[in-house]
């Protein structure tokens, strides 16, 4: 039992193949995390642009609204789905890109840089329902209640720590400006965004880790398995090449060594031939030696150095080739034809007997 064991670390090949069927350590988390860390930073750098591109709109839109006569004619309206067009490309396109490239790039980390296109395949195991409550009530469970709960824990701490010092300045607010207003709480509420998300990228890089570790635990191998995986790959091709032949060679002698004890070889004439063999253990004879061509024209000539009668029938000698193997039996449908071959060859073998 304690070959069963996985104990073993994974090798190259076979983490190999578990990359190519898509088994790698991913964390849903950390790419959320980079992708919402991308995505506060890109507000960081382009909201002076974003602020002064929405005011622009926005004057646009009511100098345009201002006049009813060209708001609502037909090169107004265009002019308003232009204006609204560029405005939305202004403020969310590149806050869009940023966190699409966190996507690629932070999915394209986890996985070592090597995507596989082979896990976009549909998979009907993924959404089978007894493998979801497995997995939902499997030994994850714990880690995953408590990541909920630590991440609904540490980013509510975080926001409130960065909110409570701000909130012994409120009466200081009282009076100013609209703009000033506006400046002074999207100031605040990006910062306690930044907070929030490099506490959530915290959890993701938790999460990345015990997802590596089981993944590792995962990947673990038997030692028997290691040693069939050294057996299989440990041999180059031409090892390989040259012992099959060997095998070859070998039960070609061993087929060759039947064929004297043979009953009959039943001929093609000279493309193929069939040694039969029937000595009463076996439900039905049995095919010692089968060939074509040289082969063939070997198994003839033993058998005719050994006495071994040569019987020339096309049909059956291209039927028992083709459905029998050396070392079984012949199939039911050729009893048949196989019984008056060897009724035929025990009558001159008796004949014989009486003429000497």
């Amino acid at each position: 039992m304690a070959n069963q064991e996985r104990t073993e670390k994974a090798t190259p090949k076979h983490r190999k193949r578990a990359r190519e069927k898509g088994q790698v350590a991913r964390s849903a988390d950390l790419s959320g995390s980079l992708v919402l860390l991308a995505g506060l930073l890109a507000v960081s750098i382009t909201a002076p642009a974003i602020a002064e591109a929405g005011a622009a709109s926005f004057r646009g839109i009511l100098g345009e609204i201002s006049r009813p006569a060209r708001a609502t004619s037909a090169a107004g309206l265009s002019e308003l789905l232009n204006m609204t067009s560029r405005t939305i490309l202004l403020t969310v396109g590149p806050i869009a890109g940023a966190c699409l490239l966190a996507a690629l790039i932070g999915g394209a980390a986890q996985v070592g840089g090597r995507p596989r296109l082979q896990t976009l395949k549909p998979d009907f195991r993924r959404i089978n329902p007894a493998s979801g409550l497995k997995n939902l009530l499997g030994p994850n469970l714990p880690f995953e209640a408590l990541k909920a709960i630590a991440k609904v824990a540490t980013v509510g701490a975080v926001a409130t720590l960065a909110l409570l010092p701000g909130m012994t300045g409120l009466a200081a607010i009282v009076g100013i400006g609209p703009t000033q207003l506006a400046s002074l709480a999207g100031n605040q509420a990006l910062g306690v965004a930044q907070r929030a998300t490099l506490a959530y990228l915290a959890i993701g890089l938790i999460d990345y880790g015990w997802k590596r570790y089981r993944h590792e635990k995962q990947l673990k191998m038997t030692k028997q398995e290691v040693r069939d995986e050294a057996k299989q790959y440990g041999v180059s091709a031409e090892v390989k090449a040259a012992l099959r032949r060997r095998q070859m060679q070998l039960a070609r002698a061993r087929m060759m060594a039947a064929v004297p004890d043979a009953d009959v070889v039943v001929t093609n004439p000279t493309h193929f031939a069939v040694a039969l063999r029937y000595d009463g253990t076996k439900t039905a004879p049995e095919v010692v030696a089968k060939g074509k061509d040289l082969i063939a024209a070997q198994i003839r000539r033993i058998a005719a150095e050994n006495d071994v009668p040569l019987v020339s029938d096309p049909p059956l000698a291209r039927a028992l080739h083709s459905s029998t193997e050396v070392g079984q039996v012949i199939p039911e449908e050729l009893y048949a034809a196989v019984a008056r071959v060897l009724a035929f060859v025990y009558r001159m073998a008796g004949r014989r007997r009486l003429a000497s």
